[in-house]
């Protein structure tokens, strides 16, 4: 897959906005820092924790409330300290203090000398007065309808209005709050309870589509801002088109994958092109439609392969998985790589189905949805289905759905956005739109990768230095700049460390 082209970065830097060496924030009355909750302390001792009141509805302030946890990593240089550094995975609905936590071991030693390092969990999820919208014992229980299959079609219709109405009846008051822009002035929120007058922020996925809200809603209190993996900000993208863009990505990923794993055909003796690769995919897919092995069945299956495009780094691992079963009628290492369906994982489905749903129009006529996951499925079969069912409550949403806010740089200080070529999560052309919004950034491309999450994360020294630059110094490329892309991993080679995943 590698073509190895590297574009010389061109030009002398430009700097972004600066700070004085050794900026201290202002007294922070609003935040007790303090341990944190054990689950987070354990993994994350360097971590300390606060709790912050926010409005439950804004148009509401001095109303009911809801809390918040935040994270804190302080700076480990005082007198280097430039200020707050906050970071968002992702999701919408990823957990944002482990992340921070977990982030903070990659991190480069400048950045965390320079920054507190600031995780939180957003409203409803995590730590954050979680909610769910059912019980994931019932609800997920494995193995999952089949998200192909016409046989199986009104059952996940079924589950879908299930799941809305699940929402609407347990988590009910929190629904018309759930969206990206409550999001954003929730972060303001937190900055001001800092005591910092300007943020910095680094915001992966989903993140960036919230920091480009947050910027356009409060640009003034930007400071620095890195979006790595940009979701597309256009108003008639978000969210549904943006959903149907992964499945096209996802099946040219797909192929790049077979591709890869035909040519070490020594290791895997799965095929020697990926035409025999996918013959032996779906000639597993069939096994399943015939019977489960334990929770995996075709539903699994797709999840797994699914997720796996978004790192080179869980390849290797499932296609020995898929060797194994297609081989040897061994099942247990692809049984092993299916996903708990547990209550945080449940709270993280409710608050990507709250805040897509609620962000922006959906179609409201079942037979538009047949139509376009259809005409999918035709070129693009792997994800076309299965991803329409993931936010299919979309269309039967008990909460208000807002127009999606356009995102337009006014009065933003120089921004870097950061995205691989192939990235399956948030396709390319969502970061060359991201930029566009965006007149004071510059666009950063991974050549030849497909990794969800490239700065910090995917082991390319060349983005890193670049994001390096940028956070500590302000130091921007004069323009856009395309850099060779990391390895892929060779199975016949010594294990190397694995990459950080988003997913």
């Amino acid at each position: 897959m590698k073509r190895s082209i590297a574009l010389a970065l061109a030009g002398a830097a430009v700097l972004a906005g600066t700070a004085a060496p050794g900026a201290t924030a202002q007294a922070a009355p609003g935040l007790r820092f303090g341990a944190c909750p054990q689950d987070v302390s354990q993994p994350h001792p360097q971590l300390q924790c606060a709790n912050l009141d926010v409005p439950l509805d804004y148009a509401a302030p001095n109303g009911e409330k809801l809390q918040l946890l935040i994270a804190k990593s302080p700076a480990r240089k005082p007198e280097a300290r430039r200020g707050a550094l906050l970071i968002n995975p992702g999701g919408p609905g990823g957990p944002g203090v482990t992340f921070a936590g977990s982030l903070a071991g990659r991190l480069p030693a400048e950045v965390l000398d320079a920054y507190d390092l600031i995780g939180f969990d957003t409203r409803n999820s995590a730590h954050s007065t979680p909610i769910s919208c059912v019980d994931p014992a019932t609800y997920w229980r494995q193995p999952l309808p089949d998200p192909d299959s016409p046989q199986t079609r009104e059952q996940n219709w079924q589950r879908a209005q299930e799941y809305a109405d699940g929402c609407a009846q347990r988590a009910g008051k929190y629904l018309p709050h759930l969206n990206t822009p409550t999001n954003a002035r929730d972060m303001d929120r937190i900055r001001d309870a800092l005591g910092e007058q300007k943020i910095s922020y680094l915001g992966y996925s989903y993140g960036t589509y919230l920091g480009a809200v947050y910027g356009q809603l409060f640009p003034e209190r930007v400071d620095r801002m890195l979006l790595d993996s940009a979701v597309n900000p256009d108003t008639s993208e978000v969210w549904y088109r943006n959903n149907l863009n992964q499945d096209i990505a996802a099946q040219r990923r797909l192929g790049s994958y077979f591709d890869w794993i035909a040519q070490h055909d020594q290791v895997f003796h799965l095929g020697t092109d990926s035409g025999q690769v996918q013959a032996a995919w779906d000639g597993i897919r069939a096994e399943l439609r015939k019977g489960a092995r334990g929770a995996l069945g075709p539903s699994e299956l797709t999840d797994i392969t699914f997720s796996a495009l978004y790192s080179e780094s869980n390849w290797e691992g499932l296609a020995e998985a898929v060797a194994d079963f297609r081989l040897r009628g061994d099942d247990h290492k692809l049984v092993a790589r299916v996903s708990a369906k547990d209550a945080a994982a449940e709270n993280s489905n409710a608050i990507y189905n709250a805040v897509e749903c609620a962000d922006a129009p959906w179609p409201g006529r079942r037979s538009e949805w047949e139509r376009d996951s259809e005409e999918l499925a035709a070129d693009h079969p792997l994800g076309a289905w299965y991803n329409s069912w993931t936010v299919a409550p979309c269309r039967v949403w008990h909460a208000p759905r807002q127009q999606p806010l356009k995102i337009t740089g006014a009065g933003l200080p120089p921004m870097l956005v950061i995205n691989s070529e192939h990235d399956v999560a948030t396709p390319y052309a969502g970061a060359v739109e991201m930029h566009r919004s965006l007149p004071s950034s510059v666009l950063v491309t991974e050549k030849d990768a497909g990794k969800h999450g490239v700065w910090a994360v995917a082991g390319n020294a060349e983005v890193d230095r670049i994001g390096t630059d940028y956070l500590v110094r302000g130091e921007l490329p004069s323009g856009n700049v395309a850099v060779a892309g990391h390895a892929n991993p060779d199975p016949a080679a010594p294990a190397k460390p694995r990459t950080f995943d988003l997913r």
